[in-house]
């Protein structure tokens, strides 16, 4: 059996961050001590250490909670149903590298367009182009 401190410890995380598990509903102690400590067993470790893989390989709360749901049925589940939780999971990082890719460029013709000197910033190619299209956008608007 461990108490929280000892199991947060042994995965380098806070307390806390098992109390917040618990209050999402991922994770609970199967026991209390006679003064009212936590208690954890095997399986509440092999469990949070699941959960905290699903986290650092970037699953979300509601993801871990699929896919906890899954883990505990996985004689009636299917590998398709966990395929479909990673494979959502990936679909969102694609767009999100994406969406960085995008960023990336245009930060990119941003300052290859500035002649980063110590010039006065009265005509910063960088300012003068957000400006525009800040304009544009508002112009777009309208």
């Amino acid at each position: 059996m461990y108490r929280i401190g000892e199991l947060a410890k042994h995965f380098g995380v806070k307390a806390d961050t098992l109390r917040f598990y618990e209050k999402e509903g991922l994770f609970t102690p199967g026991l209390r001590s006679p003064s009212g400590y936590r208690l954890y067993t095997e399986e509440d470790k092999r469990r949070l250490h699941f959960i905290l893989r699903c986290k650092r390989v970037g699953f979300s709360l509601k993801d871990v909670e699929e896919l906890l749901s899954l883990r505990v049925g996985k004689s009636e589940a299917h590998c398709m149903e966990v395929k479909a939780v990673a494979d959502g999971k990936l679909h969102e990082v694609e767009e999100k590298i994406a969406e960085l890719e995008q960023f990336r460029r245009s930060l990119k013709q941003l300052s290859d367009a500035c002649c980063g000197g110590m010039e006065s910033a009265e005509h910063c190619s960088i300012l003068e182009a957000l400006d525009g299209k800040l304009l544009t956008k508002e112009n777009d608007a309208r």
